[in-house]
């Protein structure tokens, strides 16, 4: 009995001493607690509303077939387990790329689009943040690096950015008055005037939190406006 209590007087001692005594716990995720609280919700009407993802008629997660097709694909194929290049197998990259941009974009033939493998969007954007923040010191630039975010943008964005070393800014995105709209002229007027060699943050499709795109005819606007800056 009095080994095991100075046992743990000695673990609490060594924990107070340790160089991790100091750090505090970081926040709980109000989104992983949703679903907790969903869980332990007794409703039988209740509906997740949380993290986006597909799900059954019984609330359970819903793997699409083609997803199922792959993973059977990639087992199957009996992989070696060989290193990859920093940048990623080199083929998942090159079809990832004729997926998106079709096979015969002009910037993929002409070799003007940069791409890695990186895990998950998340991690793609802190790669780009923190190449963002190294490119005055690799191109001996004094520029400061700054990158322009929607108003609103998905929680983690900023955060990531700003924990690279990142400015970030903000342009006009969501209409303030109607809530549910796009206010593409407050969009356009803030980044034709965002500082010039600023980097732009644009959700392709499918906005985070809002849901709001613009539409093509805008999209198309746009870029013939932006690729007159310097951005």
């Amino acid at each position: 009995m009095l080994l095991s209590r100075t046992a743990r007087h000695l673990t609490r001692r060594a924990r107070t001493l340790s160089a991790w005594a100091g750090v505090p716990a970081a926040p709980a995720d109000p989104i992983v607690g949703l679903n907790q609280t969903f869980a332990d919700d007794p409703s039988t009407t209740k509906v997740l509303l949380g993290v986006g993802a597909y799900r059954d008629d019984a609330g359970k997660p819903y793997v699409l077939p083609s997803i199922r097709e792959a993973e059977s694909r990639v087992v199957n194929g009996n992989p070696n387990h060989e290193y990859a290049a920093i940048t990623g197998d080199a083929e998942f990259v090159k079809l990832s790329l004729e997926f998106a941009y079709g096979p015969d974009s002009a910037p993929l033939q002409e070799g003007r689009v940069a791409a890695a493998q990186v895990l998950s969007g998340t991690g793609g954007l802190r790669v780009c943040a923190q190449l963002i923040e190294r490119l005055p010191r690799l191109t001996g630039s004094s520029q400061k690096p700054v990158c322009y975010m929607p108003e609103p943008t998905w929680g983690n964005h900023a955060k990531v950015f700003q924990d690279a070393g990142v400015e970030v800014r903000r342009y006009r995105y969501l209409d303030s008055n109607t809530k549910t709209t796009l206010d593409y002229e407050g969009m356009k007027e803030d980044l034709l005037g965002a500082e010039a060699g600023s980097t732009i943050l644009l959700h392709a499709c499918a906005h985070n939190p809002t849901g709001v795109d613009p539409s093509p005819d805008q999209w198309r606007d746009l870029s013939a406006a932006l690729k007159k800056t310097d951005l």
